[in-house]
Formats: structure tokens, C-alpha cells, sequence
């Protein structure tokens, strides 16, 4: 057993009992995007953090409880906005599509 999550990042080291962890992977035409863009924006869509996207499209935020935005930005492609919930203790697994 790797310590992965199925179809997500490895989670070794982290603690879940103490993270709120929001990941994914960005595809478009079933096709990882590298150096894409995704913004983590709060409740009243205010900008918190950003991370580029590997080059097999993942990308993780440590978050705070709640209800998030994640806005993908990557050329050839408008925006993607997608709503996630974070809760302490779990992995929300997202796949956004371009």
C-alpha cells in the first residue's frame, strides 16, 4: 500500500485529524493540464491562495472549514469556477474539467 488516496495525491505526513485538505487534478479532453492555475477563493469570493498545477494536473490547498471556491485559470479557456466544502478531518477530491 502506497499511503495515496485512490486517484489523488499521497498524503503521507499529513495528519487528516488536524487538516481540512481540498485537491484535485485539472483535465481537459480527459488530459492532465500542467501549469494551470487554481485560486482558492472564500465564502464572499475573496482571494486566499494560489497554486499552479503539476505536470500531472494536481494541486492541493490546506483549508480552513467551510465552503470554498476553486477558480481555474489556463490558457485557451475561460475561467472554471467549481464550489467545494472542506471539513476538518477529510479530502475533498475534486476533478475540474476545461
Amino acid at each position: 500500500m502506497c499511503g495515496a488516496t485512490e486517484g489523488g495525491l499521497p498524503l503521507d505526513g499529513v495528519n487528516l485529524a488536524k487538516e481540512a485538505i481540498v485537491q484535485g487534478q485539472v483535465l481537459r479532453a480527459g488530459e492532465p493540464v500542467g501549469n494551470a492555475y487554481v485560486r482558492l477563493l472564500d465564502r464572499s469570493g475573496e482571494f486566499t491562495a494560489e497554486v499552479p498545477t503539476s505536470a500531472s494536473g494536481h494541486f492541493r490547498f490546506f483549508a480552513g472549514d467551510g465552503e470554498w471556491t476553486l477558480r481555474t485559470l489556463a490558457p485557451r479557456s475561460e475561467p472554471v469556477d467549481k464550489k467545494v466544502f472542506a471539513a476538518l478531518g477529510s479530502v475533498a477530491d475534486i476533478t475540474i474539467t476545461l
